[in-house]
């Protein structure tokens, strides 16, 4: 077996193809096979516009078609005209649809704890699988506004401070820092955005504004698994389009040498270096640009 690049590739994808139970008639021993467990799965998780569905799954429209009427012959989904247009169509999990939905959900997270379990660095494969979902699933990934007291948002920033602390030689406490409030980075003052995988939240940025024409861009964090694939350029310029409007004109940020990926990234894409603007004590780069 040769071990270029076409061949590891194609083996990665035979391990995984049995490991789900792609070839399977009865996947999870439900009584049917993967691509209509998915739909079930797809709809109970809250993709019910078929539309919406389709380009989830990125089946065609005759396939994704067929399986519907496979499960509605079961009883366990159906379909009916969307509410507020004629012209779309909405997928729902019947009671007996849901039953086999949670089901499935069970059987799976079993699944998943039993495989994770067999290998003796689970993490290592964590991050692994992370970093193969984000990049196939890297035209897919979305930017959303948050709160920035969310879960999803905590756990970004946990990571992200995390990451600061290994990598400064002072390590890093957000209590010293000019850490924002919450309430400055939701509307109407600022935003908070996360970048979605899928339903996981891989990468985030602040908006810290007052109410007036200057505000401050912080928080700017990708996760490992997702770095590369141009997602701080894409949370920067929809942070550019929220700061504007709300009126704001001039947006500043600090940054530190420890992240010249960072600091590269502002240099290249129209910030200009300033004069120190507060006293955190972290940060030893400071930034403009007008907007």
């Amino acid at each position: 077996m040769s071990n270029d690049p076409i061949a590891r590739y194609r083996r990665f994808s035979r391990a995984v193809t049995k490991e789900v139970g792609a070839l399977d008639h009865s996947f999870l021993g439900r009584g049917r096979p993967l691509g209509a467990a998915r739909v079930l799965n797809a709809i109970g998780h809250g993709k019910t516009e078929v539309s919406v569905l389709r380009d989830y799954l990125g089946l065609d429209s005759g396939l994704l078609s067929r399986l519907l009427r496979g499960l509605e012959t079961e009883g366990l989904v159906t379909t009916s005209a969307h509410p507020e247009d004629a012209r779309a169509r909405v997928a729902r999990l019947t009671k007996a649809g849901e039953a086999e939905f949670q089901a499935y959900e069970a059987l799976s997270n079993d699944r998943a704890t039993r495989a994770l379990a067999r290998h003796p660095h689970p993490e290592a494969l964590l991050a692994a699988m992370d970093l193969v979902a984000s990049a196939l699933g890297r035209d897919s990934i979305e930017i959303v506004e948050a709160d920035p007291r969310d879960p999803a948002s905590r756990l970004c920033l946990e990571a992200y401070y995390a990451e600061l602390a290994a990598r400064f030689d002072t390590g890093f406490d957000v209590s010293l820092s000019r850490d924002p409030e919450a309430t400055d980075m939701i509307p109407p003052r600022g935003s908070f955005l996360l970048a979605m995988s899928d339903g996981m939240a891989i990468g985030c940025v602040g908006l810290k504004g007052s109410g007036g024409p200057v505000a401050e861009i912080k928080r700017l964090w990708i996760s490992p698994s997702a770095r590369g694939l141009g997602l701080s350029k894409r949370l920067m310029t929809e942070i550019d389009t929220r700061a504007r409007a709300l009126g704001i004109t001039t947006l500043r940020l600090d940054t530190n040498s420890k992240l010249p990926e960072a600091v590269a990234l502002y240099r290249n894409t129209g910030w200009s270096e300033i004069d120190r603007f507060n006293d955190d004590p972290y940060p030893d780069h400071f930034f403009e640009k007008n907007i």
